[in-house]
């Protein structure tokens, strides 16, 4: 699903004008669809009692052309002007032609009839501030909006909660938080990020009629279970291990057997037909005794961490697997510093997709010109202090503006990037960015980006490109998380049943359930 920002979506509608349509015709396309959707909600519209807060642009203009159609669906409506509207506004006029009331609301009238009016409403529709000039909410306009918190019915953000910006998500203090947004012609983008994401509620696209083409260029998409399933690999009857790819994943040290154990198990889950893991005498030895399905490379042993063969027998075995991961829990021992360093500048991984995880990212971050000296095609999964390591930028910086930033590194490294958090970003090396739908704390536990990157190397395994696999594994590594907190809440996932988890999000999908 496409999402667009502010800019993106008036260039857009300027390209709907320039064919021929006019303003006030798609005004009133888009009033109807948000009538039919909020009747549709309710199931009849009535005797339904509808208050619909009217904002000063063409929001608000939206906003009265929906109030017309649900008086004319039946329903008992009230119109709350929460600002000025031209003195010849037409969808007002015809808004008065029909009796409906009309109530021009200051700070007094908020309270004295707003609120009493809100806690009786079936439903209330915030037609105030859509993706235009943001504007600080104060006065009248603050107070009306924060009222609507204590509604009785369900509360639709008409294309966009007011108060949230459609860019970044970002959340004035006296932003609406609706039940259901009822977005026109195409989700913008900041529906999808927190805080602007816990404010939409669930989001409805609706067709106002726009030609999808004039979003071709449009490159940040949501992922969808439609997409996801998709892009799932085929499983032909006819197969046999080879087909499902191998897996070379090099991850474990003394201090985290687990993190090895883990990276395997999302790779296998995720149907890589074979992973092996390359490791320490020491970390065969513990996931051995949990895990009977990897098979080993045992690497040579120095003093602190890989003795210096170890790159050597890593890249001897490559051209028997498929794609390479490196990375999760090998510490940062002068030794495993090495082996990443070496191994990944190369030419033996060029052939390769290779996921760079964890310590292998961190070790990576002290050289300058990192980037530059990879040979291989790499599926980069930082966290945001990973990258704020890898870039300099504070944590803040990236957080603040994590599209953009993933997007940016992708395209000066010409890796794919995975910034993982609430809202995982996969940005490709072409400027394409795919966003996770899923926000869940349940995920917050150690292991589960261990499992995420074997998940993300075993789709690769089976032939997906770098960023298909990438968006892939994020999906369903999410999704697996989703079914449990369903289940059992927020907290107590252990990340050995997110890999379990990924198999069932996978099937749940071929399935058509999901």
């Amino acid at each position: 699903m496409k999402l667009v920002t502010s800019a993106q979506m008036r260039a857009i509608e300027a390209a709907v004008f320039a064919s021929g349509v006019t303003p006030a015709a798609l005004m009133e396309t888009a009033g109807l669809r948000v009538a039919e959707a909020v009747r549709g909600r309710l199931g009849d519209a009535r005797a339904r009692r509808i208050a619909v807060l009217v904002g000063p642009g063409n929001n608000g203009g939206d906003g009265l052309v929906a109030a017309r159609h649900l008086h004319d669906f039946g329903a008992d409506v009230s119109v709350y002007l929460l600002a000025p509207r031209p003195a010849d506004d037409p969808n007002l006029e015809l808004v008065r032609q029909r009796d409906i009331e009309v109530l021009e609301v200051d700070e007094a009238a908020v309270e004295a009839r707003l609120r009493p009016d809100l806690s009786r409403a079936d439903a209330v529709i915030d037609a105030v501030l859509g993706t235009g000039r943001q504007r600080p909410l104060a006065g009248a306009m603050a107070a009306a909006l924060q009222a609507t918190r204590l509604r009785r019915g369900l509360l639709f953000a008409l294309d966009l909660p007011s108060g949230v910006d459609p860019d970044s998500g970002e959340a004035q203090a006296a932003a609406v938080a609706a039940d259901v947004t009822l977005t026109l012609g195409f989700s913008k983008l900041g529906l999808h990020l927190l805080p602007g994401s816990a404010h939409a509620g669930r989001v409805e696209v609706l067709d106002i009629g726009i030609d999808p083409a004039l979003a071709a260029d449009v490159n940040t998409e949501l992922m969808t279970p439609d997409w996801a399933r998709e892009a799932l690999p085929d499983r032909p009857l006819v197969a046999n291990k080879g087909t499902f790819g191998r897996v070379l994943a090099v991850a474990g040290s003394e201090s985290y057997t687990g993190a090895a154990a883990l990276a395997c198990l999302g790779a296998l889950r995720a149907g890589a037909g074979l992973v092996t893991l390359a490791c320490l005498p020491a970390v065969r030895y513990a996931v051995a005794s949990r895990l009977a399905e990897p098979t080993y490379l045992v690497l040579p042993a120095g003093e602190d961490g890989p003795a210096p063969a170890a790159a050597d027998a890593v890249a001897k075995a490559l051209p028997a697997y498929d794609v390479l991961l490196v990375g999760p829990g090998l510490g940062l021992s002068e030794g495993a510093k090495a082996l990443v360093r070496e191994l990944l500048s190369s030419e033996a991984v060029a052939p390769l997709p290779v996921v760079i995880d964890a310590d292998a990212l961190n070790s990576l971050a002290g050289l300058p010109g990192w980037h530059r000296r990879l040979r291989c095609r790499a599926v980069l999964t930082p966290h945001p202090g990973e990258l704020s390591r890898l870039t300099g930028a504070s944590v803040a910086e990236i957080q603040a503006g994590r599209v953009d930033r993933a997007r940016e590194h992708a395209g000066a490294w010409k890796q794919t990037l995975v910034l993982k958090g609430a809202q995982t970003v996969v940005a490709a090396p072409d400027g394409s960015v795919r966003l996770s739908p899923f926000a869940n704390p349940a995920l917050a536990t150690a292991g589960t980006g261990d499992v995420l990157a074997g998940a993300i190397a075993g789709l690769a395994a089976q032939g997906l490109d770098p960023a298909e696999a990438a968006a892939l594994g994020v999906y369903l590594h999410a999704a697996a998380a989703d079914v449990y907190e369903a289940e059992y809440g927020a907290a107590g996932l252990l990340a050995s049943e997110v890999a379990a988890g990924i198999a069932r999000a996978a099937a749940k999908l071929r399935r058509g359930e999901a």
